[in-house]
C-alpha cells in the first residue's frame, strides 16, 4: 500500500518542500556559442581580476595562481577577457582549437 501524501493543510506554516542544491549539478558550458577563453601564461601576472569578475566561477585558481578555465561552466561571455589588465586572455573560436 502506498504511503498517503500529505496535503497542504498538514504542512507547518512557512514550510517549503524544495530540495536544496547548487549549480554544480548543472554544467552550463555547452551554452557557449563559438568562443572560449584561452590564457597566455607568459603574459599572465596572476592578478586574478578574471577570477573575481567571472559570473560562472569558471576560472581555476590554485595556490594563488590562475591555472585555466573550467569549460564545463564557462559560457564564453568574455568578461575575463575584458577585465585582464595585461591582455593575457584571448577569446578564440572553439572550432579552431
Amino acid at each position: 500500500m502506498a504511503k498517503k501524501k500529505e496535503g497542504w493543510k498538514e504542512l507547518p506554516i512557512g514550510a517549503i518542500i524544495v530540495e536544496p542544491g547548487s549549480s554544480r549539478k548543472f554544467k552550463t558550458g555547452d551554452w557557449r556559442e563559438g568562443k572560449k577563453p584561452v590564457v597566455d601564461k607568459d603574459k599572465c601576472t596572476n592578478c586574478l581580476f578574471c577570477w573575481i569578475s567571472c559570473p560562472d566561477s569558471a576560472i581555476i585558481v590554485k595556490d594563488g595562481e590562475m591555472k585555466g578555465f573550467n569549460l564545463d561552466y564557462c559560457k564564453g561571455c568574455g568578461i575575463c577577457f575584458t577585465q585582464c589588465p595585461v591582455n593575457a586572455i584571448e577569446m578564440v573560436d572553439e572550432e579552431k582549437e
